[in-house]
């Protein structure tokens, strides 16, 4: 596996690495970058960022001392370095497949793993609950460092965050900012390393506090000069002040790919009294030139020809998402008063066409879930007629702002969730399959879930005719292959019958109701003759034709991807209990736990949700033999 990697091969952990010389690093650091890209071009994963970060990673390793000390990586999206410096050199090729390593951070996958997030801008609240956590137990010693990117830096909660750091003014706690985005010339660059040692260093950090106490002898009047004039100064050699002010020592920007140069400033830093935010710069994709050309695609790709950067594709329909973005775009030019909201996710929305064709009805509002949310309400209110794009897993992060500021005050947003259901290699931070749960308790909701790309785009344009809020969610990953072509306007609550039977009913949601008639042929052969049933509406039902379903038959399977508990299925039954009805039900769903990383359609196999899935559950009830 390592044969052609010269120092890779014999790496065996963080001590060796504080035994390399600078040379044998840059080495160490361009292995580590072939190693990353020969195993994503494999498997997929987010590719750029964590070329950007190998110098880094290896400073930190270096600097610090972990799992000692605490180092906490934002998301996960940069921690490939981190992964195959530390201890997982040998498993990385099992990156995001079955039963493999995770392509985030986990807390039960190593010890190097501080904390495990798959969504952004939680490190710095995560590493200063570490910081005085250690200070409560006499664990004072201990460094604390929680590195963020720039862009998870526009999350409110990072701002939350510092301000609270630098309330407490917590010392070993540094916050390393890790800025890929920033565009700073060579020159500019080296001046700004020299200033960022300097300002660093032993003599200004120790000359700074002892002419703040000769000062504080003269009084009020001489601080207040002294931090003017400070400030002033540094307002003019760089853009730390918003840091300052929230109580952080600012040292920055300094080049992230100058490796003795930010281990020399992380050794300053490490001496420094209070919070520290250091502002490092690196390149996106370093190392790889497809990846440096367009950062943004590279940030998360499938598989890959390493030689040329092209995808490696397999002839497929369409995915839900582009049909969503071919819709919106249509709907759009028909309605003026059509606009679109996303927290960051143009791309992986598929809002690239409508963000050029209508730049001043699209806005990208950053990774602020929240504010998407709330902003989509003001817009509502003033008269247009708003989409707010979520993945489903981050429309997680705005559920106050959906009940309290949206559904409470009924306003019509649209709410297009993407990636419902399981996701595949992105594992447990990602899968989108909790929002019928969540969304189907919140009084004023609509929520429904097409069966194919037609229904998409039919639920879409229903749903902008509406008068309150509405929610579409759709699965990841190709659809079905069925022809689209205009819009119609579904009835509300409606549900489609589209299979009768004599022995039982499926009542089946979104992407499970092709699965669903494939299930009912296969058991056809088994001698079971089931009817079948598009609940596209999760709510409302439809009660009209619920109560002669339940007038026909003795034995409802309701399928979903999303978890049983309080899902679509445990609707039905309050809905049958509610009216008297004893039947038997078979509620086919997620179980109550994590569901691990692993291929898309396996993960749908292995919780029994595809048409395999369904007629095993669906015989092993009839017979007797289910387990719950």
């Amino acid at each position: 596996m390592f044969e052609r990697y010269e120092l890779l091969r014999d790496y065996n952990g963080p001590a060796h690495l504080k035994a390399l010389s600078y040379k044998d690093l840059e080495r160490l650091a361009e292995e580590v970058r072939d190693y990353i890209i020969e195993v994503t071009a494999k498997n997929g994963g987010h590719v750029a960022p964590g070329l950007g970060a190998v110098e880094l990673t290896i400073a930190l390793l270096r600097v610090f001392d972990p799992p000692e000390d605490t180092i906490i990586w934002d998301i996960g999206h940069q921690a490939y370095p981190w992964k195959i410096l530390t201890d997982r050199k040998e498993l990385f090729p099992t990156l995001r497949q079955y039963g493999g390593i995770s392509g985030f951070l986990r807390r039960e996958e190593s010890p190097y793993d501080a904390f495990g997030a798959g969504h952004s801008s939680t490190s710095i609240s995560a590493g200063l609950g570490f910081r005085k956590g250690y200070d409560l137990l006499g664990q004072k010693e201990r460094y604390v460092v929680a590195v963020i990117g720039d862009g998870a830096m526009t999350a409110g909660m990072a701002f939350e965050a510092l301000n609270n750091a630098g309330h407490l003014r917590p010392d070993r706690f540094i916050v390393i900012l890790n800025d890929n985005e920033m565009s700073i010339s060579p020159n500019v660059g080296a001046i700004a390393t020299y200033l960022s040692r300097i300002l660093s260093g032993h003599f200004i950090q120790e000359t700074r506090q002892k002419v703040k106490h000769i000062l504080e002898h003269l009084g009020t009047p001489a601080l207040r000069v002294m931090k003017l004039t400070e400030e002033f100064l540094k307002g003019l050699l760089s853009p730390g002040v918003l840091f300052e002010e929230l109580g952080f020592n600012y040292i920055g920007p300094v080049n992230g790919h100058d490796l003795p140069a930010l281990e020399k400033t992380l050794e300053n830093v490490k001496s420094i009294q209070g919070p520290v935010l250091l502002h490092v710069y690196t390149k996106k994709g370093k190392g790889y030139k497809p990846a440096e050309a367009d950062p943004v695609v590279w940030h998360g790709v499938a598989p890959y020809k390493r030689e040329s950067g092209e995808f490696i594709k397999k002839p497929s329909p369409p995915t839900w998402t582009s049909v969503f973005g071919k819709a919106i775009v249509e709907l759009a030019q028909q309605d003026p008063h059509v606009v679109v909201i996303t927290p960051a996710m143009k791309e992986g929305s598929g809002l690239v066409e409508f963000s050029q064709k209508f730049p001043d009805r699209f806005f990208d509002v950053g990774i602020a879930e929240q504010h998407a949310c709330t902003f989509a309400g003001g817009l509502a209110c003033a008269g247009l007629k708003p989409v707010a794009c979520y993945y489903s897993t981050f429309l997680q992060r705005a559920y106050d702002q959906l009940i309290h500021d949206i559904a409470l005050q009924n306003l019509p947003v649209v709410f297009a969730i993407d990636r419902g259901g399981l996701v595949g290699d992105d594992g447990p931070t990602h899968h989108g399959v909790f929002d019928l749960s969540y969304l189907r308790c919140i009084p004023n909701m609509v929520v429904s879930a097409p069966k194919d790309e037609q229904e998409l785009r039919d639920l879409l344009y229903t749903a902008l005719k509406g008068n309150g809020p509405f929610a579409i969610r759709y699965p990841r990953g190709p659809a079905y292959g069925v022809p689209t072509e205009g819009f119609k306007e579904i009835k509300v609550g409606s549900w489609e019958l589209l299979k009768d039977g004599k022995d039982g009913v499926i009542l089946a949601v979104g992407y499970t109701v092709y699965q669903a008639l494939r299930a009912s042929e296969e058991l056809l052969r088994e001698g079971l003759d089931f009817a079948v049933v598009n609940a596209r509406f999760v709510k409302p039902m439809d009660e009209e034709l619920l109560e002669k379903l339940s007038q026909k038959f003795d034995l409802f399977i309701t399928v979903e991807d999303n978890v049983v508990m309080g899902g679509f299925g445990s609707g039905v039954l309050e809905w049958l209990a509610g009216r008297g009805y004893m039947k038997r039900v078979l509620l086919i769903g997620v179980p109550d736990r994590f569901i691990e990383h692993g291929n898309q359609n396996l993960l749908r196999n292995l919780v029994g949700i595809d048409a395999e899935g369904i007629k095993r559950r669906v015989l092993e009830f009839v017979s007797g033999r289910a387990v719950i």
